[in-house]
């Protein structure tokens, strides 16, 4: 492994922590084909100890990042890295730099009233989720590895304490600007902007020019992230500035969760009371987000360059979930009519509760003639309700260039099989609790492979039972 810090040597932009040993450690999952891709090899001894904080890679140098956030709306002037710490910037065989960041890491500077320490429960769940969006073809971070421990660690109750390490190419968020913009120290607002450039957007010159063209493919990244989490079906929960990505990368899974039954109005974070984080809410808290990032950086970009960039989110995340409902639904073109198609299917959906993910997958056997497929038809309470929907849905099929074929195939590529359902995590996590790690397992297996058909999991496609929707998730982690 090869290292190269360059973040850590800005002693402004955080604190140097050693971690805090978890109590009997054990390694529950490892990512071996993404250690690989990134150069590291260790052994499972060596994997568990530096996850529990009890060893260090020689060339690592933990440090502790400091940001700010607009937290629900509200501004926090000082958030951080209350329990997790950058272990280093390790350079990939290929050249490519990748953060190693380690969550559950112990108490830092920025900790405030936590214990700086993560659970099971929490931490399998993100490693389940990031695993699962990276193979949905979602930017996202990465899991590398989880440990668990004997140590208790207090929450609602009293649960396994835990860690995971996180790898991306960047975990610069949103609120590292912020922190610098509202403290007065704007004179290192360009130095992070330079960081950006020299590490991820070398082509870009680091001065006004150039620092507005990264704010412009920041916005561009982010309209596309959260295009695909709209098309997918997958909610946040948690759109704080200081849970944004400056690479556009789905970062830090809190109380997340993936649609069962339709509903735009859907809220997967129990906490979000006013439902500011809900499934429909997330475009425009997306553009809300990066209002406040312009804000921070209007010292070294011209405003009518943000403004420009900004003026563009919407039509770029619309065109781009557009073309995605376009190839969801199986269509090759563009008809003018075809906005009207979209919003009745999603009223229906709503109204009868239908399973989104289902729904899509097995859309695919609906054909310009003929009856609807028993599958499709066993998601429906009413089949009549839809009737007239089908028979535009198939005379608009009847006008697609492309052969019924070639649509399943094309259909049933961008339409999972296989989501994370919170009550399939759930399952996971109560059996991990107890030792067995077997469901876990299975579920990485087979979210590898989201939109193959894989005979032998049939019954994780199915739509989530009823008691599922009772599930309550929050951001206690």
């Amino acid at each position: 492994m090869r290292f190269d810090n360059r973040y850590a040597g800005f002693a402004w932009a955080g604190a140097h922590v050693q971690p805090s040993p978890l109590v009997g450690p054990r390694l529950l999952l490892l990512n071996t084909a993404l250690a690989e891709q990134l150069g590291i090899e260790l052994s499972q001894e060596q994997w568990r100890d530096l996850v529990a904080g009890h060893w260090l890679a020689p060339g690592m140098a933990p440090f502790a990042q400091v940001y700010a956030g607009h937290q629900f709306g509200g501004f926090s002037p000082q958030l951080g890295d209350g329990r997790a710490l950058l272990l280093g910037e390790v350079i990939t065989p290929s050249g490519q730099r990748w953060d190693l960041n380690l969550k559950g890491g112990g108490k830092t500077p920025y900790s405030r009233f936590g214990d700086g320490r993560a659970v099971l429960r929490s931490s399998l769940r993100e490693y389940l989720a990031s695993e699962a969006l990276y193979h949905l073809g979602i930017p996202t971070t990465r899991a590398l590895a989880l440990v668990t421990s004997k140590q208790p660690v207090y929450r609602e109750q009293v649960e396994a304490g835990a860690a995971v390490l996180r790898a991306a190419p960047s975990h610069l968020r949103f609120g590292h600007f912020e922190y610098f913009y509202y403290a007065g120290q704007t004179e290192h607002i360009p130095t992070l902007l330079d960081y950006l450039i020299d590490t991820q957007w070398p082509d870009l010159s680091k001065d006004s020019a150039g620092y507005g063209e990264l704010f412009t493919r920041v916005v561009e990244k982010t309209a596309a992230l959260i295009a695909q989490w709209q098309l997918v079906g997958f909610c946040h929960g948690v759109l704080n500035t200081d849970n944004m990505s400056m690479l556009g990368l789905t970062l830090d899974y809190g109380p997340y969760g993936f649609l069962d039954a339709y509903d735009g109005d859907h809220i997967c974070n129990h906490s979000d009371t006013g439902g500011r984080y809900a499934y429909d809410q997330q475009p425009a808290v997306g553009y809300w987000n990066l209002q406040r990032l312009a804000q921070a950086l209007s010292g070294v970009i011209e405003m009518e360059k943000l403004q420009v960039a900004l003026s563009q989110y919407e039509g770029q995340l619309m065109r781009a979930y557009s073309e995605g409902m376009r190839q969801k639904l199986g269509l090759s073109s563009w008809e003018e009519t075809d906005p009207v198609l979209f919003r009745d299917m999603f009223s229906l959906m709503q109204q009868h509760k239908v399973d989104y993910t289902c729904w899509f997958r097995r859309l695919a056997g609906v054909s310009e003639s003929g009856a609807i497929p028993a599958d499709l038809q066993a998601l429906l309470p009413d089949t009549n309700a839809f009737a007239l929907w089908f028979s535009q849905y198939q005379l608009r099929l009847a006008r697609e260039p492309n052969k019924d074929h070639e649509r399943v195939r094309q259909m049933h590529s961008v339409n999972p099989k296989y989501i994370l359902r919170n009550h399939l995590a759930q399952q996971a996590i109560i059996n991990a609790e107890q030792g067995d790690l077997s469901e876990a397992d299975t579920l990485l297996m087979l979210l590898a492979r989201p939109f193959d058909e894989q005979a032998e999991f049939e019954r994780y496609a199915e739509p989530a039972p009823a008691w599922a929707s009772e599930l309550a998730i929050s951001c206690s982690s």
